[in-house]
């Protein structure tokens, strides 16, 4: 794939054999960074384990302390008594059938994360075809089935971000945007990979952290050494 002259010259400040320690590879990120608008902040981390394996299966959530600098779209199935509550905890769509139909009839994907309580999961299972391969099943893993939604909404608004393997082995997540500087992108960062590091399968032989890198969305990929994302 041919680059641009500014991606070309932005690259050139980034060495493709060096492991970068976490400060340094974010501070290359801004650096890189070529959109004039606020880029994310991306980190791909590949994992020494195989998914197609039930028992390596690595996902879960976390929030992260300084969010992502996105604003999240939650649609919450409840049973009808418990609507108040989740748009009073912040939700931006809650309720059953109605939204049930207007996801099968209408193609309605105007949301970003989907939340239910365990009683709704037969209505919410019906769903599977639409909502699995855009990863927007709610999953008790991810903590988006719960009987606690107000809890499970807030956390979200606050910036919980749900990690997960695709199908080679790499989980994709955002960490912020370029303006948010430096120290709480390495924040971010070091919140996610402890929460990753946390999640180890059992089963995981040998290397876990493969490999570490992070990129903004318009900019080149930077290594980072997986041996020292905490210092």
């Amino acid at each position: 794939m041919k680059r641009g002259k500014k991606y070309q010259e932005k690259a050139k400040l980034i060495s493709k054999t060096t492991l970068y320690d976490a400060p340094e590879a974010v501070d290359l990120v801004q650096k890189t960074s070529l959109a004039k608008f606020d880029e994310t902040v991306e980190a791909h981390i590949r994992l020494g384990v195989d998914s197609r394996h039930a028992d390596q299966q690595v996902r879960g959530a976390v929030v992260l302390p300084h969010g992502t600098g996105k604003k999240t779209r939650v649609l919450v199935f409840v049973k009808e008594d418990r609507v108040a509550e989740a748009l009073a905890a912040g939700a931006d769509y809650a309720g059953s059938d109605e939204y049930m139909t207007k996801i099968q009839k209408e193609n309605w994907f105007e949301f970003d994360v989907v939340v239910a309580t365990p009683d709704m999961m037969g209505v919410v299972g019906r769903l599977g075809r639409a909502l699995g391969p855009k990863g927007l099943m709610p999953n008790p893993k991810a903590g988006t089935v719960s009987p606690d939604v107000a809890k499970a909404v807030a956390e979200i608004k606050a910036g919980k971000i749900e990690y997960r393997l695709d199908k080679t082995n790499i989980i994709h997540v955002p960490i912020g945007k370029v303006s948010f500087g430096s120290e709480k992108l390495i924040d971010n960062f070091r919140t996610l990979m402890s929460a990753i590091i946390k999640a180890k399968p059992s089963a995981a032989k040998g290397q876990y952290l493969k490999s570490v890198a992070l990129a903004s969305t318009m900019g080149p990929g930077i290594k980072v050494n997986p041996n020292k994302i905490s210092e």
